[in-house]
C-alpha cells in the first residue's frame, strides 16, 4: 500500500468538485455531497477461510493508522468515531450518505473537519460483512457527521 499515493489522492478530493448524482468513482463511488474511495482492498478473501480474515484486517488497520497519523500532523489529532452508535440510530432516524453506507461497513474511523474547504475526511476499514472483501476507505464530504 502506498501511503503517498492515498494522501495525495485525499487532497485531490478535498479540492474535486463533488457530484450531483450517484455513481461510481474509480475505486469507489460517488454519493451528493461526497466521495468514498476504496484506498485498498483484499482480493477474494470473502471466499476463503474466515481464519485468513483477521491478519488481513490488522494489516489494513495498521496501513488505516499511518495514513492517520500523517493527517492528524495536518489537522490536528482525534479521538475515533465509534461507528456502532450511528448504525444503531439507522434504526429510528434517517442518516445521511455517505455516513449510513460507512457505518454499515465499518466499525469505526477517524474523522477531520478540513479548515478552510467546509469539508470532512474520514478513514475506516470496512470489515463489518464476513462475506464482503475488507477494504480500507476514505471519505470526503461536505455532509457533516450526525
Amino acid at each position: 500500500m502506498d501511503i503517498a499515493r492515498h494522501l495525495a489522492l485525499i487532497d485531490e478530493l478535498c479540492f474535486r468538485p463533488f457530484p450531483a448524482e450517484h455513481g461510481p468513482e474509480g475505486e469507489g463511488e460517488r454519493v451528493p455531497g461526497g466521495f468514498v474511495v476504496v484506498l485498498a482492498s483484499s482480493q477474494g478473501l470473502c471466499t476463503r477461510d474466515p481464519a485468513e480474515r483477521a491478519p488481513t484486517v490488522g494489516e489494513y488497520e495498521t496501513h488505516r493508522d499511518a495514513l492517520r497519523e500523517h493527517l492528524a500532523g495536518r489537522w490536528g489529532e482525534t479521538d475515533p468515531w465509534n461507528l456502532q452508535t450511528v448504525l444503531l440510530r439507522t434504526e429510528r432516524e434517517e442518516i445521511p450518505e455517505p455516513w449510513a453506507g460507512l457505518c454499515a461497513h465499518a466499525r469505526m474511523a477517524h474523522l477531520w473537519a478540513v479548515e478552510g474547504t467546509g469539508r470532512w475526511v474520514a478513514l475506516a476499514v470496512a470489515d463489518r460483512d464476513p462475506a464482503d472483501e475488507v477494504r480500507l476507505l476514505a471519505v470526503v464530504t461536505e455532509i457533516d457527521p450526525p
